[in-house]
């Protein structure tokens, strides 16, 4: 019996789509002008002409319906275009919101990866300094937040939009328990992991085109076998971290109760697959753009090219929620048992 691992016919048109927006309306001179703030309005506006901040909200509401597997599939063509725009928190917290200017894109909405502090602070939040809405924990409620985006952030690795943001200063929703934020979470999870696969899969094509073009010693820097066998490492990681993605989106979008049977290697609870799409792709990411610096030379660490900006947001993205070594203890306690048990 034959397995299909490929797109269905619906997932390849989104991938068509969303390929050629992202190369058309952001190339990577996109990504440099919105630096070191990490917001282009402009792109934002032209995603809302498309209807991708919508895409994954329910038809009744006014969305597009797509399950979280097609929304994998935007996810990886905006990381690998390193888009200035924070498509993944809205589409991981329309998830909890309804309302019509957060699904139409009209309003910005993110998630607040950690619970809010005894002062009712979300710290560095994910496009929190553009956001309009914010969902995230208070104590044991899930809440949403409207209040002023400030449109500030602090300066980081990845140029991204972060900011503290107030779990109790504005309008606030209560949405639900504790409970209820942890589908979000894994939402969020499952679309990062997405969009570092794309990091990962153009930080190899740059390397590649570099060490074929790049002549040393009358032939291209490409023929020496130790370069080769560096990037012939990458696409087993790339293509990994892509199929445990999609494996993580099925398991969601499936809404079984999946199991945790380490021993028989069998995993097919969505929450569980989240975290290790998620800390499985940031080590992807963080090797592939290493590799393809490294093989860049001295040219590696110049602004002027391109594989600077991927290399700082593969570690950027991925410390949005925490060091990764953290959620790989927490996977190890979901799957082996809590610590010191």
């Amino acid at each position: 019996m034959s397995v299909d691992l490929g797109l269905s016919a619906d997932q390849e048109a989104i991938a068509d789509l969303f390929g050629g927006f992202f190369a058309n309306e952001s190339p990577t001179t996109v990504a440099r002008a919105a630096e070191p703030f990490g917001f282009d309005a402009d792109l934002w506006a032209k995603l809302i002409e498309l209807g991708a901040p919508g895409m994954g909200s329910a038809v009744e509401h006014g969305g597009g319906g797509a399950s979280l597997s097609d929304l994998v599939v935007v996810a990886e063509a905006f990381g690998r275009a390193i888009a200035p725009v924070p498509l993944l928190e809205h589409l991981a917290a329309a998830l909890v919101l309804t309302d019509a200017d957060v699904i139409s894109g009209d309003a910005i909405a993110t998630v607040a990866v950690r619970p809010a502090d005894a002062a009712g602070v979300w710290h560095l939040v994910p496009a929190g300094a553009v956001a309009h809405v914010v969902v995230g924990l208070d104590g044991d409620e899930l809440v949403a937040v409207r209040s002023t985006p400030p449109m500030v952030s602090p300066r980081n690795h990845a140029s991204a939009p972060l900011a503290d943001r107030s779990a109790r200063e504005g309008e606030r929703v209560v949405l639900g328990t504790a409970a209820a934020f942890a589908p979000v979470l894994d939402r969020w999870k499952v679309l990062t992991a997405a969009a570092l696969v794309g990091v990962a899969d153009a930080a190899m094509a740059l390397g590649v085109q570099y060490v074929m073009d790049r002549q040393q010693f009358g032939v291209p820097v490409g023929s020496f076998q130790a370069v080769q066998h560096g990037l012939a490492d990458l696409p087993v990681m790339i293509d990994g971290g892509r199929l445990l993605t999609h494996k993580a989106a099925w398991a969601i979008d499936s809404g079984d109760a999946g199991i945790n049977d380490w021993r028989l290697n069998d995993i097919t609870d969505g929450s569980t697959l989240a975290s290790m799409a998620f800390v499985f792709t940031t080590d992807g990411a963080a090797l592939a753009t290493d590799r393809s610096l490294h093989y860049h030379g001295g040219y590696g660490f110049s602004e002027e090219y391109d594989i600077q900006l991927y290399y700082r947001r593969a570690r950027g993205w991925s410390l949005v929620l925490d060091d990764p070594s953290i959620e790989c203890l927490n996977l190890a306690d979901r799957l082996f048992g809590p610590r010191g048990a």
